[in-house]
């Protein structure tokens, strides 16, 4: 994604009528994701109605991730009319906004761009949707109870991901131009940047940490702790935590037979998530599995976050979202994992420069 220079970087303030008139804009000329009250609950969705968008909210229950890494992803078919063997690419995605992304959701996407563009062979479904798609941003009011994104780099307000940032203030948003992507967009609609100001792109300090950062050496000596036996006592490998992160990847690959329209056999490859907590997900030919243990499991899920991912890609898997958090069952928590690992009592108050905190 082409940036243009932090010094070009806009503001101005729109009010909370503009916002959704602009909505509307958008997706009455392509397709429009945004956050959705689904019964209660809340989930980025492709709207065709801009009065469905809700502004209010802390985060989704569910990351962008699906919208780029679908969870069922048909990857080509396979037919064979009159005997003749045809290969079916899938149809390309089209051009699309997504509208009030949070901030560690869209650094949840700069982790995926390590394994699928940035890691040849470059994945071109992933690259693709990619590629077709504009990040508007909308700032956290505030950090949630079980948010801890100033741990791993970032912030509530953090744009350095978007195209496009929103801010809530006094009277309406503000809104500020980050990419020549996100201009040109506005450029498209009544939102001219001819009557932005200037921004002073002075990063503000982060919130102060709430929980510690462990360093790389810190995870080599505790690999082999009885912690994680301790730990794995509670974990019901049920997968929850991957399915509802913003960089878990893990996936498996299957072929299925499906009907076509004329009654004819087709066959595809399907590509679906999966996980490493999962009991098969090691297993090989002949039946091996090299991590039949609950404890092994869950400690490489939790040391490909914080240790495996940086060392091979660059940045930490893990965002500081706290969906795991939010959706265990039976309350394994991250940060609490973090604490053990950093040698800090849980709920003790911790020295940042002692822990390692980014």
């Amino acid at each position: 994604m082409s940036h243009i220079p932090v010094a070009e970087r806009r503001t101005k303030i729109i009010s909370r009528e503009q916002v959704f008139q602009w909505l509307a804009q958008l997706a009455g000329e392509m397709d429009l994701v945004a956050p959705i009250d689904v019964d209660g609950y809340i989930f980025y969705r492709k709207i065709d109605d801009a009065d469905e968008v809700v502004l209010d909210y802390t985060k989704p229950v569910l990351s962008i991730k699906d919208v780029f890494f679908p969870p069922t992803d048909k990857l080509f078919l396979i037919e064979q009319p009159a005997g003749e063997l045809k290969i079916l690419p899938p149809a390309h995605s089209t051009k699309q906004v997504l509208f009030g992304v949070r901030p560690c959701d869209a650094r949840g996407l700069q982790v995926l761009d390590a394994v699928f563009i940035n890691t040849e062979p470059s994945d071109p479904y992933y690259t693709q949707r990619r590629d077709n798609s504009i990040l508007i941003g909308m700032a956290c009011h505030e950090m949630g109870a079980t948010c801890f994104c100033t741990e791993m780099g970032s912030s509530p307000d953090d744009a350095r991901d978007m195209d496009l940032m929103l801010t809530e203030v006094d009277g309406g948003y503000t809104l500020e131009s980050i990419t020549e992507r996100g201009s040109q967009l506005l450029k498209r609609f009544s939102l001219a940047l001819d009557d932005f100001s200037t921004k002073n792109t002075a990063e503000s300090a982060l919130p102060i940490s709430r929980y510690p950062y462990p360093s790389q050496e810190r995870w080599l000596d505790h690999f082999s702790d009885n912690y994680w036996e301790d730990m794995a006592e509670r974990c019901l490998s049920c997968r929850a935590c991957a399915y509802v992160c913003p960089t878990c990847r893990c996936f498996d690959v299957r072929d299925e037979i499906q009907t076509g329209d004329d009654g004819s056999q087709i066959y595809a490859r399907i590509r679906c998530w999966d996980s490493c907590t999962g009991y098969a997900y090691r297993r090989i030919a002949g039946g091996h599995n090299p991590r039949p243990e609950n404890a092994q499991r869950l400690r490489n899920r939790l040391y490909c976050k914080f240790f495996y991912f940086s060392q091979q890609y660059g940045p930490d898997a893990c965002t500081g979202c706290g969906r795991c958090i939010d959706v265990c069952p039976v309350g394994v928590d991250i940060t609490e994992v973090l604490q053990q690992i950093a040698g800090i009592t849980v709920g003790e108050q911790n020295n940042p420069e002692e822990v390692g905190v980014l």
